[in-house]
């Protein structure tokens, strides 16, 4: 075993450090693994790097020097029996069984295991600073290799089955391209999920002839895995070209601790890249789907929305269908849009929310005197329209004696206001909603026949927003973007999970309820991404709702297959062959398993 025998000069006191890592840190700070109490010194000024048996001194900032052999040395390589002197410290390299053993006190554990966990935290905080994934992909490996001396390397990441180069250390991607070419050495680390250390790679009768060793003329290697639960999310390689500095267990056993810590990292780090950009290709949705201000990419709405470019210019009366809340107002706004009328006046009237003795005056205008309170003449809503478009929302509503005036009024094009015997003509064109089933109000004499074939020449039936699938994603974000910014809050996205619940939720207040909620949970919530709390939706009420059916076969697929591995002692390739799969389905669904 090699060891450092700390000398004081000035008090002639003796200690062993026992060299049972591979990086040694020195200095005068606590958590050192060779403390040093002496105020000329940083507070970690160097540290010791064994490679094999192969021992160097660095100081750790260039404005720290040490003596070595007469001379003030930043870095060299140190043999048994040389000294390095630090202050009034001086340290020889020896090789035996340490005699006076240096020990911290709490529970008798060896000093510098402080420093090393110290180590560990600064690589966690070091890596998850990093404000872009390809950035925490270097940093990661640039902190493995600093710890473990490694000369080269590289990480390879999964990406939807598929390889990917994200870092390299003194390899380019000319000389090794590990995306498309097979290792043997990354090939068995993927395939068991265990790491592989090679510590003479030329001699090695397995790897010798891997394509990584002989490219990159590797003496040793060491290869970890990057895996978050069940999910593989890459690898880690190392290796070194000279044959003094040969990996031994004790460095595989660091790299797999901070392989570890940082595929925990790795993977939140995917995961929120996966979100912005899923976000991101949200918005950029937004601008090249749908139709004038109406959002939507799926079929029932391309369907619509062909309807009204044919109908939109024409002077058709349009009767648009649909539950509440699913958006028909826009439509007729589309429609007046879409018309030669566009300049002129588009005028909106709810029939359901006016009385029924104030909706004649409201609709045809009065004369003055006509009736007490009537103390100048009124222009109605149909006269205020005069050469636009007039949108009769709830017709369904309409009391049967105005249904009659509103027939002759299509008729005839030409009002009456209450109280004068004057008709004036109309250049009109007539849009009506409803979320009643007109057919039936007929059946039962609650609505005119011949109203309901002068208002429904042509027909545009909504859809709800259940049966929408993706639009309510793109409306959501639209939603969320528009309040955001009108309340200047934080919110600018959504996490996995509200995601999901938008998707389930069956919505039954339709697009009126999601900006509800979406308006209210921008103005609640401090968060940058809203989370299923934010938007208020139990859990149980998103579940009872109806999925599509693609949805629907997955979750019966991953529910199947499970069972099967079940019966099968998840032995992979025979439960592949049962179910007379590909194997790599079979680890696909694994790893959603992990995910889920």
């Amino acid at each position: 075993m090699a060891f450092l025998r700390v000398k004081d000069t000035r008090s002639g006191e003796v200690k062993d450090v026992a060299l049972r890592k591979p990086l040694v840190l020195i200095g005068r700070a606590e958590g050192n693994d060779v403390l040093l109490d002496d105020p000329t010194l940083a507070p970690t000024h160097a540290n010791l790097l064994r490679k094999g048996n192969h021992f160097t001194v660095s100081v750790i900032d260039r404005a720290n020097t040490f003596m070595f052999q007469g001379t003030r040395a930043r870095s060299t390589d140190l043999r048994v029996g040389e000294e390095a002197g630090f202050g009034r410290f001086m340290l020889t390299l020896m090789e035996g069984e340490p005699k006076t053993e240096s020990r911290s006190g709490a529970g008798n554990a060896p000093l510098g295991e402080v420093a090393q966990l110290k180590k560990l935290v600064e690589f966690s905080r070091a890596i998850a600073a990093e404000p872009s994934l390809e950035r925490t992909f270097a940093a990661l490996l640039a902190s493995v290799v600093e710890v473990t001396g490694a000369e080269k390397g590289f990480l390879i990441v999964l990406r939807d089955g598929e390889r990917h180069l994200a870092a390299s250390h003194n390899v380019g991607k000319e000389t090794l391209d590990l995306t498309r070419v097979s290792d043997s050495i990354v090939e068995r680390v993927l395939r068991d999920r265990k790491s592989v250390i090679v510590s003479d790679a030329m001699r090695d009768t397995e790897f010798a002839s891997a394509r990584s060793v002989m490219e990159l003329k590797l003496s040793s290697v060491m290869c970890v895995p990057l895996a978050y639960r069940n999910e593989m999310l890459g690898v880690l390689y190392l290796g070194n070209d000279n044959v003094r500095n040969l990996f031994a267990q004790t460095d595989l056993a660091l790299l797999e601790v901070f392989a570890a810590q940082a595929a925990v990292i790795l993977h939140a780090a995917i995961r929120l890249d996966e979100l912005v950009l899923a976000n991101k290709n949200l918005r950029d949705q937004l601008r090249t789907t749908g139709q004038g201000g109406i959002i939507g990419a799926s079929a029932p709405m391309k369907d619509v929305f062909k309807v009204l470019k044919r109908v939109g210019p024409s002077d058709l009366s349009v009767l648009v269908l649909g539950e509440t809340g699913t958006g028909k107002e826009l439509i007729a706004k589309e429609l007046h849009r879409l018309s030669t009328r566009a300049a002129k006046p588009f005028v909106s009237i709810n029939c359901g929310a006016i009385p029924e003795h104030l909706l004649e005056s409201e609709l045809f205008g009065y004369k003055r005197g006509a009736f007490t309170g009537a103390v100048a003449d009124k222009v109605g809503r149909f006269e205020a329209a005069d050469g636009g478009t007039i949108f009769l929302d709830e017709i369904g509503e309409m009391p049967m004696p105005l249904q009659v005036k509103l027939l002759r009024v299509l008729q005839e094009r030409t009002i009456e206001r209450v109280g004068d015997v004057k008709s004036r003509p109309l250049d009109i064109r007539v849009i009506s909603a409803t979320n009643k089933h007109l057919d039936e109000e007929i059946k039962v004499g609650h609505f005119r026949e011949d109203l309901f074939y002068r208002l429904n020449e042509v027909t545009v039936k909504l859809p709800a927003l259940r049966e929408r699938g993706d639009d309510v994603l793109l409306i959501a974000q639209f939603l969320l973007t528009r309040y955001a910014e009108q309340y200047g809050a934080r919110a600018r996205g959504f996490s996995a999970g509200a995601l999901n619940l938008l998707k389930s939720y069956a919505w039954p207040g339709n697009v009126r309820e999601l900006e509800n909620r979406i308006k209210k949970a921008v103005i609640m919530t401090d968060r940058q991404q809203l989370v299923p709390e934010d938007l208020g939706i139990a859990v149980s009420a998103a579940g009872e709702s109806i999925r599509t059916l693609a949805d629907a076969e997955e979750d019966f697929k991953m529910a199947y297959i499970k069972k099967a591995l079940d019966s099968n002692g998840w032995n992979k390739a025979q439960t592949a062959r049962v179910l007379d799969v590909d194997p790599r389905t079979i680890f696909r669904y694994i790893e959603k398993f992990g995910e889920g």
